[in-house]
């Protein structure tokens, strides 16, 4: 494993938002969801596609506090520009199980 600097880890900006809109994104090479999470005032609304789509429906997502890497430059996902990472961890079988955020913190909250 390679080490890094804190400076290093700071660099990388996580925060804290909550998911306001989830829908299926059928044109995904895998199951995936298209995600609008508000970060706040900062930040603003961004769009992420998640595969997370084994483990939450588009309804258990809604309301959800996420955490997401939000300095990463957007990326293309067939027609979808996804603008933020949204962070989770592979279970045994390989399907993603979002990070959480043990309890409610203000939207745009930056991880330390």
């Amino acid at each position: 494993m390679a080490e890094i600097s804190f400076d290093d880890f700071m660099k990388v900006d996580v925060r804290a938002g909550e998911v306001i809109e989830a829908v299926p994104f059928p044109q995904a090479r895998k199951p995936a969801y298209k995600l609008k999470i508000d970060f706040g005032d900062e930040i603003g609304i961004k769009k992420s596609s998640a595969q997370i789509t084994v483990h939450y429906s588009c309804d258990d997502l809604v309301g959800r506090q996420v955490m997401a890497v939000v300095n990463f430059p957007p990326r293309q996902i067939g027609p979808f520009m996804s603008e933020v990472l949204t962070l989770g961890y592979p279970d045994e079988n390989g399907d993603i199980v979002l990070a959480s955020i043990e309890r409610p913190v203000p939207k745009g909250a930056r991880l330390f």
